[in-house]
């Protein structure tokens, strides 16, 4: 089951978190991972050596994710070199916190430039690929606060919201493409993002949560791992809820 041989996976934010752990885990499974980074070239090449470790296949691509163009450029190239792309994970984004009474409106649409435009961006440029082939997987990285929300997340909260309408709009236009798009999302997972919270953060977050603890990133990327496969070939339109029973 879940195996994904031959198939051509682009992850971005492929380095850090979330990404660099989906990243491993299609490897692992049989794609040929193509990560996506912004500027450490460095943490990029060592998940890339990881895969090729476990006798996978993976190369590195460099683009920002918040420049359209250039994003779509890269992603049209990489599928013309490699002869396809069968799976993308829209991992990239960022988090700028604060009460919404402080919210700077350039804080703002860098937010929603990295996390909403630029996965759209990515997502249509490689959908245009997966068109010809009349097949594909699109998984966008949501957050359970995109559903529930967050004091001092606004700007996050509304990008990661928007995605769940991205994933529905685009999982009716291309279902006849045999295409299918989805979310995954996360609870509060062990990530730079959540690295900086204080241990009383922590065990407030912790006690929200009825399984008693943070999430890891390899769980999540098995949920990625069978979104891409094709056992997942009926699955589409959907947000599935990684966190914990935090929120249901």
């Amino acid at each position: 089951m879940f195996d994904l041989t031959g198939k051509v996976a682009l992850v971005t934010g492929g380095s850090r978190g979330i990404g660099r752990a989906a990243s491993l885990a299609l490897g692992k499974r049989g794609a040929h991972v193509v990560i996506n980074y912004v500027s450490n070239e460095g943490a990029a090449r060592e998940v890339a050596e990881l895969i090729q470790a476990g006798g996978g296949k993976a190369e590195l691509v460099q683009f920002d994710v918040g420049n359209s163009d250039v994003a779509e450029k890269a992603i049209a190239e990489v599928a013309k070199r490699l002869g396809r792309l069968d799976i993308l994970v829209c991992s990239a984004g960022i988090s700028i916190d604060g009460l919404l009474l402080r919210l700077k409106d350039e804080d703002f649409d860098r937010i929603l430039s990295i996390n909403v435009k630029g996965a759209v961006a990515c997502a249509r440029a490689a959908t245009k690929v997966m068109m010809r082939a009349r097949t594909g997987r699109v998984i966008f990285l949501s957050s359970v606060v995109g559903e529930m929300g967050n004091a001092g997340q606004t700007a996050y909260s509304a990008s990661k919201a928007a995605l769940l309408g991205v994933t529905k709009s685009m999982a009716r236009e291309l279902a006849s493409r045999s295409i299918t798009v989805n979310a995954i999302t996360p609870g509060f997972i062990d990530t730079d993002m959540t690295g900086a919270l204080t241990e009383e953060q922590k065990a407030s977050i912790n006690s929200a949560i009825p399984l008693g603890r943070t999430g890891k990133p390899e769980e999540i990327a098995a949920a990625v791992v069978y979104l891409a496969s094709d056992e997942a070939a009926y699955v589409t339109g959907q947000a599935l809820r990684v966190n914990g029973g935090m929120y249901m």
